[in-house]
């Protein structure tokens, strides 16, 4: 899978590309937060759309959304590799993985608290 050329390659630019999007597919297929995540985003941006968010907050909303699923894809990662080192349950794996399951629920209470900050305005002008 290393390739030893240091030219740039628009086949391998693709080839990266796709590895990529293989990756997102796993975690869609793997992981039952990702589908959570995946709904959370969906709200999100309808309720952006329907009240009107400026293009400020969208920014806000995408840098939110975008954190949530990095952290998710990179615990994904985190997990995998923990489980090739360490097939035997392991107190210290078990602590990383702890750690990293922790990264994205950290992730999800700040992009929660953006949205609050966003929405809460538009909602009570409608009250």
């Amino acid at each position: 899978m290393n390739n030893n050329s240091d030219s740039f390659s628009v086949s391998a630019r693709i080839r990266s590309f796709m590895h990529a999007l293989e990756g997102i597919a796993e975690i869609m297929r793997t992981q039952h937060n990702a589908w959570l995540h995946a709904l959370a985003t969906l709200c999100v941006l309808a309720a952006g759309y329907a009240v009107g968010v400026s293009t400020s907050e969208w920014c806000f909303l995408i840098v939110a959304i975008t954190g949530v699923w990095v952290a998710e894809a990179l615990n994904t990662a985190f997990e995998l590799l923990c489980d090739v080192a360490s097939p035997e349950f392991h107190p210290l794996v078990k602590k990383s993985k702890d750690v990293a399951a922790g990264a994205v629920l950290l992730s999800a209470i700040g992009a929660a608290a953006i949205g609050l900050v966003i929405f809460i305005p538009y909602v009570a002008s409608y009250l």
